[in-house]
């Protein structure tokens, strides 16, 4: 079955099982094919392959709910609801999105780019069906470590009391974006290997298919509640929160999961049907593959499983950088340790758990856990370095301003992925952050230009007593680095300072050496100032600043609502100062995928754009 003729998920509904295994071998060539070019989330969709086929033929979507928590698992959904003819623009400027998307298309009724939601919304549809006397299915994929997040049970809690009707398809591969942790890991694990299937699937044969009652089972058309519950031996923790379970199921089995799924159908309230499958099933390099490196990736090589774009020489990521300069300061301060909600491999935090694995500490899809977590380490002494991209970040809000920052302790937070990430899109833009984390009273805020500032800032950080946040982007750096120096918290510093310039450039991270090569180059008139600290202010250099009677302009790449512009602009209305200043941000927008390139020239934060706009300005 040719994949671009696909424009419905009626269209595989009169496939026969053998066809639909064909289709579902083309569809993870297809997959495996398209993201070697493009780059996406390959090792969880190529898991969930039967499993969505299955679904699709077995429901009727968009009248019936289907839905993937994650969002990213949803590339064979995307394929069996029209969308195959797009794939080569997968996470590109003005493409496909690598996550569901309600504007693409009728059969995406829910998105998200962030972990655990999927409970919660099927819960609200399901609800809200019932009271509108409405007659569909609501069936949430969860997988990829969701299940065990606090959101989720926090859902499952509601969800055993209120009883409303819903298929919780659990898709167990025993990895979230690397391998699962928790005692909640280990329950799954023990119904995994459970014997409960093995009733289900030669037990019913043997011993029910004679009867009514198992007939009826076994065959998909009909099930009750009781007979149902007769079925299974022990649902575990589902159980526990009064949700029916059956389970688990091979999920590359698309004769049984059909069979199942139609049982399924027929239940009267919420039940789990736990899938059990492997993440990156059809390419060896995904399934051998314990740390999450096929999680997300480039583009890369089929045959080979190399990833085509490389660090160059001399080069490094900021994640890289950050984790060898926390290593050196935890060999010499035996108190300092990480933690990371289940971002080891994406946080690139690898060496400092395998060089200290007593003193590391992975929460599982959990920040505001691991938040108060790392405060109470801190209350006892402890120096925890807790490592949270920018994005997820937001959901651990209270517990930075109400256990870290209240209580003034010296938790060192790294914001990874700030600023523009590129082609994760809307959900996965660092740009929030200073907006939540500026107004919070003894915060300390920074960001650094270059490889040799990211690591004394690093250092500063463990050499005082208040909470610090060093955000970094999810780009690479020349590996320039020396000696380790404190840099005075809220110190900025001039570059390119000569008393014949016409203008300031005031600017944090990346910008600054971007900018400042630029106006070397070409001889501009223009002095950076590199505002590494954004909280504190530095008042002293910026009064001069302001008293130089110099234009004055201020590139950021974050949001300019509640960023370093907004911190400025209300220092100067404090201080009854009437300044004019040309700012350079983000407007209050979400922000498409693309590359950080074409994203902030159409944003017009691009080094080009500015410094046009301001020797224009200077030349008048």
């Amino acid at each position: 079955m040719d994949l671009i003729n696909i424009k419905e998920p009626n269209d595989i509904k009169h496939l026969n099982i053998s066809e639909l295994n064909t289709l579902a071998n083309d569809i993870r060539s297809f997959i495996i094919d398209s993201v070697s070019k493009t780059g996406g989330h390959l090792a969880s969709n190529l898991g969930v392959v039967e499993l969505t086929i299955a679904l699709h033929y077995v429901f009727n979507s968009p009248k019936d709910k289907i839905f993937f928590d994650v969002g990213h698992q949803c590339y064979t959904h995307k394929i069996l609801t029209g969308r195959a003819k797009d794939f080569s623009t997968l996470r590109q400027y003005n493409g496909l999105s690598g996550f569901q998307k309600r504007n693409e298309s009728i059969h995406d009724v829910w998105e998200a780019g962030h972990s655990s939601t999927a409970l919660s919304a099927a819960l609200g549809m399901s609800i809200s069906r019932d009271l509108n006397n409405e007659n569909y299915e609501v069936i949430p994929v969860v997988g990829d470590g969701a299940m065990a997040s606090g959101m989720s049970l926090e859902a499952l809690n509601q969800i055993g009391t209120s009883q409303s009707k819903m298929i919780i398809i659990f898709n167990d591969n025993n990895m979230s974006i690397s391998k699962n942790v928790g005692a909640l890991n280990n329950g799954f694990s023990r119904l995994r290997t459970s014997k409960t299937y093995t009733g289900i699937k030669s037990g019913m044969r043997k011993n029910l298919i004679n009867n009514n009652v198992g007939q009826t089972i076994y065959t998909g058309l009909k099930t009750v509640k009781d007979s149902f519950k007769n079925i299974v031996i022990d649902g575990g923790i589902f159980e526990e929160f009064n949700i029916d379970y059956i389970g688990p199921i091979d999920g590359h089995n698309i004769k049984e999961l059909i069979r199942v799924l139609n049982v399924a159908k027929e239940h009267d309230g919420p039940i789990v049907v736990h899938i059990a499958t492997k993440k990156g099933k059809g390419y060896k390099p995904c399934e051998n593959d314990r740390e999450g490196k096929w999680h997300g990736v480039g583009s890369f090589d089929i045959s080979t499983g190399q990833i085509k774009k490389s660090i160059p020489e001399n080069h490094i990521s900021y994640a890289k950088l950050v984790n060898d300069t926390l290593i050196d300061l935890a060999i010499k301060d035996e108190d300092i340790v990480a933690i990371t909600p289940a971002m080891i491999q994406g946080s690139e935090l690898n060496s400092f758990f395998a060089k200290f694995p007593k003193r590391s500490f992975d929460c599982g899809i959990a920040e505001e856990h691991a938040t108060t977590f790392a405060a109470g380490l801190a209350i006892n002494g402890k120096k925890p370095f807790l490592c949270i991209y920018s994005s997820f970040l937001q959901r651990a809000y209270d517990q930075i301003n109400h256990d870290i920052c209240r209580m003034d302790l010296p938790v060192v937070i790294g914001i990874d992925h700030a600023g523009l990430v590129g082609e994760d899109g809307e959900t996965h833009h660092g740009v929030f952050d200073l907006g939540i984390l500026l107004p919070l009273p003894n915060m300390i805020i920074a960001q650094p230009k270059d490889a040799n500032e990211t690591r004394n800032l690093l250092y500063t950080a463990f050499k005082q007593n208040h909470p610090f946040a060093i955000r970094y982007p999810k780009t690479i750096i020349k590996n320039n680095i020396g000696n380790y120096e404190e840099l005075p918290i809220g110190s900025w510093e001039l570059l390119n300072d000569k008393v014949d310039n016409k203008a300031y450039l005031l600017t944090y991270g990346d910008d600054v050496n971007i900018l400042l090569e630029k106006i070397v180059n070409n001889n501009l008139p223009i002095t950076i100032v590199n505002c590494r600290y954004f909280k504190p202010l530095d008042s002293s250099i910026l009064n001069n600043i302001i008293s130089a009677n110099k234009n004055i302009y201020l590139v950021e790449g974050d949001m300019s609502q509640g960023g370093l512009s907004s911190i400025i602009l209300k220092y100067l209305n404090d201080n009854n100062i009437n300044k004019n200043i040309r700012i350079f941000g983000l407007n209050n927008l979400y922000i498409k995928q693309g590359s950080i390139r074409q994203l902030r020239k159409e944003l017009g934060i691009d080094s080009t754009n500015v410094l046009d706009t301001i020797m224009k300005e200077l030349s008048v």
